[in-house]
């Protein structure tokens, strides 16, 4: 199946990707959903827009990642409180998105069944949803309790539930799940998150396009640099601007600088579940000097506020390249006499090996994306499948494994942080010369772009709406979790609940990044 194929009136975003945004009536809508799951494409993100402010109409959005490149499909709603044609028939992991939807935009799809609240938990006050643009801002009563959620129920002998959350033990964000098992064996899993919701959406609407770039970084503070990317990728397709060439190779690094940190402490807390406190020692080293250096090259050890409007807020001074190459030297030795020892330990091998396992048929099913995804057979990367400069020109090379357990999740990290080490070598070594950033100049009409970038989780998606009055209509920011979070459920199941920790950290999935 080829674009041509679906019929589709498209014209192209201006964007480094490739990427096309075509108008569809209901009927399209979900013959195209069908036609690109047949063909092996994935659902990226699922979105609503309220765009009566501008004398248009409500929409439902939704993006595709199909061979070409990146699909957004608009279907406008005549009526407010008209729904959409339900597209988790074809894709599993819209069902939750949709959820989402109906709760900021009040838009449902029709068919699903599916409808309770996701992100909201009873709480927010007034009637109208938090995306209308007719929306006031009232302030929630005092004292209320969260409404009760309808988990769905296992009946037998000897089952009993365990509820984990929302409150943990340590100090990871809050989501709540609830396990219903026999002895120690986990038949069932059921996630309920939406606890660290922000209005992170409804804020961009109120912020200058020039500056929400740091509100963007700030929607998962370990993906800082992939969102504020992709933000400003959108901002740039939709106001037709080319960023310098020094700005590209520089955001590179510094993507694949986040990739690394996040790596290192992940393969460290991996070991630490396994009771091999050793690796989380070593690997916390590690990571503690990779962020520090960081800090001193862009300012924040996250790298925050680094990405910006045109280009990169810091440049890298002749020295300081030099510095991060034998950062890369002798953090790449160490990590591999670390991955000697994960490979060989016995102990740690039999709590990876066969644990969480979600086969390569199950993940297509279900939409896993990204590194997860990678562990389970899906080989996508941006970097390599539409790879914009510097990538088109440093050919990545992706880390796959079929097994898709805790083991092959671990190994895809190993593999994709001496992959990483390898481009930031590369990139510091063919370092463009010329500027880091130049200015954007906004135009006197409506304007659309979209921002498509494979952080270290997955692909990050940025749908960005501009009005004629240069104000954001619509910021719809994407995390893969959204994807992933419904597969964990899967991944456990048959396993005992001491391997939850485990499992559910070989995933890492945001919290934040999901409950804007």
């Amino acid at each position: 199946m080829t674009l041509a194929d679906l019929e589709l009136d498209l014209w192209r975003l201006l964007a480094p990707m490739p990427a096309w945004h075509g108008r569809v009536d209901g009927d399209t809508w979900s013959a195209a959903a069908r036609s690109i799951a047949d063909a092996g494409g994935r659902l990226v993100a699922v979105w609503g827009v309220d765009r009566r402010a501008c004398g248009a109409a409500m929409a439902t959005c939704a993006a595709y990642a199909v061979p070409e490149g990146l699909l957004w499909l608009d279907l406008k709603l005549d009526d407010a409180a008209q729904g959409f044609p339900d597209l988790a028939v074809a894709f599993p992991c819209a069902g939750r998105m949709q959820r989402a939807m109906a709760d900021m935009s009040g838009i449902r799809a029709e068919g699903s069944g599916d409808h309770r609240p996701w992100l909201d938990h009873g709480l927010w006050p007034g009637a109208t949803p938090p995306l209308r643009h007719d929306r006031q801002s009232e302030v929630a009563a005092e004292g209320k309790l969260p409404a009760d959620y309808p988990f769905v129920r296992v009946e037998g002998d000897g089952v009993h539930e365990i509820a984990v959350g929302p409150v943990h033990a340590g100090i990871i964000e809050p989501g709540h799940f609830r396990f219903s098992v026999v002895g120690e064996k986990v038949l069932r899993l059921e996630q309920h998150l939406g606890y660290t919701h922000k209005g992170i959406e409804r804020r961009f609407t109120e912020l200058n396009p020039l500056e929400a770039h740091r509100l963007a970084g700030r929607v998962c503070g370990d993906t800082a640099v992939a969102f504020a990317w992709a933000y400003c990728m959108a901002l740039e397709s939709a106001w037709e601007f080319e960023i310098p060439e020094r700005a590209a190779w520089l955001r590179a690094l510094m993507l694949e600088r986040e990739r690394v940190a996040n790596h290192l402490g992940d393969l460290g807390a991996l070991g630490n579940d396994a009771a091999l406190a050793f690796g989380l020692a070593q690997f916390s080293r590690l990571r503690e000097d990779w962020l520090r250096l960081s800090k001193e090259m862009t300012g924040h050890r996250l790298m925050m506020d680094a990405v910006v409007p045109g280009g990169v807020g810091i440049d890298l001074a002749p020295a300081l390249r030099d510095r991060l190459r034998r950062q890369c030297d002798a953090i790449e030795k160490e990590v591999r006499a670390l991955r000697r020892v994960y490979d060989e330990h016995a102990g740690l091998q039999d709590r990876f090996v066969g644990t969480g396992r979600v086969t390569p048929q199950l993940a297509a099913q279900l939409g896993l994306t990204g590194l997860a995804g990678r562990a389970s057979g899906q080989s996508a990367d941006l970097r390599s499948d539409f790879p914009s400069p510097p990538h088109d020109r440093l050919k990545v090379a992706i880390a796959t494994h079929n097994d898709g357990d805790v083991a092959a999740r671990v190994a895809v990290r190993f593999e994709e942080t001496f992959e990483s080490l390898r481009l930031i070598r590369a990139i510091c070594a063919g370092l463009p010369d010329g500027t880091a950033r130049t200015s954007l100049r906004p135009p006197a009409s409506a304007t659309l772009g979209a921002g498509w970038v494979e952080g270290w989780r997955g692909e990050i998606f940025v749908a960005l709406e501009i009005g004629a009055d240069g104000r954001i209509v619509r910021c719809h920011c994407h995390d893969p979790s959204w994807q992933n979070w419904p597969v964990l459920e899967h991944a456990v199941i048959g396993n005992i609940v001491p391997d939850f920790p485990l499992i559910n950290k070989s995933f890492n999935l945001s919290y934040s990044g999901h409950d804007l």
